[in-house]
């Protein structure tokens, strides 16, 4: 990351939840796209989470990208204290794999939208992607950016269907 001043926020509910953040993280650093990284959590610090929402466009943030497990409110409560995009990423740490945190962060009543992407670490790099096409829409530069990424999965996934094929032939 840059010391450029960030543009989007990367929350996650617990330090737990790394693993599978780290793959949004470095997507984010693949694209040149500055941000900050913190650990809040809805449940148990509601008043920084908020406070954290609040300040986010004041401090130059575009972007919100929150991930969270189980009972997962986090990306939900953001969104209710800014009008930034928030982009939610379940995380499959429960003993329902996922599926309480996928309907906990997609359930959001009318009028504070949260994107919801993939459970998981797929949808933690689908997330930076996301922020990125969104991001492009102001700054031509992240826009570049993200082409060449796109475009770097179509020559990897063109080549290994090519190589895939010969030996199938």
């Amino acid at each position: 990351m840059s010391l450029q001043k960030p543009l989007v926020g990367v929350i996650m509910g617990s330090s737990s939840d790394f693993d599978v953040m780290e793959g949004c993280m470095a997507t984010l650093e693949e694209l040149g796209i500055p941000h900050e990284v913190k650990v809040l959590s809805a449940h148990r610090t509601p008043e920084q989470t908020r406070e954290y929402a609040e300040s986010a466009s004041e401090r130059g943030i575009e972007v919100i990208i929150a991930g969270a497990g189980w009972a997962a409110h986090l990306a939900g409560v953001i969104a209710a204290h800014t009008t930034l995009p928030v982009i939610g990423i379940p995380i499959d740490s429960s003993p329902l794999s996922g599926f309480d945190a996928l309907l906990s962060t997609v359930q959001m009543p009318p009028g504070i939208p949260v994107a919801t992407v993939s459970v998981g670490k797929g949808g933690a790099k689908n997330a930076a992607v996301l922020a990125s096409q969104i991001l492009g829409l102001k700054h031509p530069e992240i826009a570049e950016k993200a082409r060449a990424y796109r475009k770097g999965l179509t020559e990897n996934a063109s080549g290994r269907i090519d190589s895939w094929n010969s030996r199938n032939s």
